[in-house]
C-alpha cells in the first residue's frame, strides 16, 4: 500500500472528482491517501472541497470493516469523511451492491496472494470496470501463482507494469479493458 500511495502522490494521476474503489483495503491506508490526494485545493479554490474531491469506496470483508471505519474516521478531516465510504465486498459475491462500471479507478495493494480467490477477484474487476476504468494493482511477485494471476489478468485486460520499487520489491501494474479492435 505504501508503494502505491507514493506512486499516486507523485502526481501523474489526477484523482480530483473521480470515483475510486479500493479492494481488500485492510487498514484503509490507500483509500485514505486517495481521499486526501483527491481534494485538489488549487483547482477547487472557488468550489467547496466536498464537490471536487475524489469519491472513495474502501472495501474489505465483513470482519475488517469496524477497524477500517475507525481508521477512516481517525485519519480523514471531517469535511472529507463523507467522500470516503467503507463498504463490505467479498470478491465475486457482493457485486450486486456495486453498480457495474461505475468507478474511474479500481485500486488494490497486496491483494494477489491466495490462488483460490483469483477467479473471484477477476470477476469483481470485470464487474467494476467500464471501458475507461483504470485498475492499479501493487504487489510483490513471490511465487509462481502470482505469475498465474497476471496471466489470467492479461487474458481479460491490457496490463502494463508502470512502476517498480526495487527497495521494497513491489511492482505496480496498470490494467484496462482490452481493446476489441482485433475482433473485426
Amino acid at each position: 500500500a505504501v508503494v502505491l500511495c507514493a506512486y499516486l502522490e507523485m502526481g501523474g494521476i489526477d484523482l480530483r472528482d473521480r470515483s475510486v474503489i479500493e479492494l481488500g483495503a485492510g487498514t484503509g491506508l490507500l483509500g485514505i491517501v486517495v481521499a486526501l490526494l483527491g481534494k485538489g485545493f488549487f483547482t477547487c479554490l472557488f468550489k467547496a472541497i466536498y464537490n471536487c474531491s475524489a469519491r472513495v469506496t474502501i472495501t474489505d470483508r465483513a470482519a475488517a470493516l469496524e477497524f477500517l471505519e475507525s481508521n477512516v474516521q481517525a485519519n480523514l478531516p471531517s469535511e472529507l469523511r463523507p467522500r470516503a465510504v467503507v463498504k463490505e465486498l467479498t470478491w465475486g459475491k457482493d457485486l450486486g451492491n456495486f453498480p457495474p462500471g461505475a468507478f474511474d479507478f479500481i485500486l488494490g495493494a497486496d491483494i494477489i496472494y491466495l490462488e483460490e480467490t483469483f477467479a473471484e477477484l477477476l470477476q469483481t474487476l470485470e464487474h467494476l470496470c467500464s471501458e475507461q476504468s483504470v485498475i492499479l494493482l501493487s504487489c510483490r511477485i513471490r511465487y509462481e501463482r502470482d505469475h498465474k494471476f497476471l496471466k489470467m489478468l492479461r487474458s481479460r485486460f491490457s496490463v502494463y507494469e508502470v512502476h517498480y520499487d526495487s527497495s521494497k520489491d513491489v511492482h505496480i501494474y496498470k490494467a484496462q479493458r482490452a481493446s476489441r479492435k482485433d475482433d473485426f
